[in-house]
């Protein structure tokens, strides 16, 4: 009963829209109705600047983290944690608030991260930022920094961790499929802000 509370619990959590939260609240703006319509902070950021980015980057990453260590702390195991914090991820990714279309899950995945492996989520930023600062695309980095993580994990001979790093990069690569397209076609945007 347990599991399926939690479960519930973190799909909820995950899908409180935090994008559209700040754009409302702050800037008196449904931000689905601009820049590229998604509920990220990718899209936060190139429509509201990078104060509202940071702040939505920051939510939804504690979103995961939240999902995961509360179960953690009561069920005693990083397998129950992981998969109860991926109902966060689904939660971010198909929202209940927000007719179910939402964010591309990569600041909700790595909340997940950092709940159970903070070294881990450190290298992620790490490598997600330099990626970033070298390609200037923001989906482009999230795939890599994925990649990098399962290299990462497998070094760490963590399996729990690596199947469930590898489920969130397979997840977030099938969630920036038109990111790819449009990487492959040059006509994805880049970031001028680093």
């Amino acid at each position: 009963m347990n599991y399926v509370l939690f479960a519930i619990l973190a799909y909820l959590l995950g899908s409180i829209p935090s994008a559209l939260i700040v754009g409302k609240i702050g800037y008196n703006l449904d931000i689905r109705e601009h820049g590229s319509g998604n509920l990220g902070a990718t899209n936060t950021f190139r429509v509201l600047g990078i104060k509202a980015g940071a702040i939505v980057t920051l939510a939804d990453i504690l979103k995961g983290t939240i999902a995961t260590v509360i179960p953690l702390l009561v069920l005693d195991s990083d397998v129950s944690a992981l998969i109860i914090g991926l109902f966060a991820v689904i939660g971010h990714t198909y929202p209940l608030f927000a007719k179910f279309s939402g964010g591309k899950a990569v600041a909700t995945s790595s909340g997940i991260i950092l709940g159970v492996s903070p070294l881990l989520f450190i290298i992620m930023i790490a490598s997600f930022l330099i990626t970033l600062y070298i390609s200037k695309y923001v989906s482009l980095s999230s795939m890599i920094t994925g990649i990098i993580s399962i290299v990462v994990t497998i070094i760490m001979k963590s399996i729990v961790l690596l199947v469930m790093v590898s489920l969130l990069t397979i997840f977030v690569f099938y969630r920036h499929k038109e990111n790819i397209r449009r990487i492959k076609n040059k006509t994805e945007p880049k970031i001028t802000w680093m």
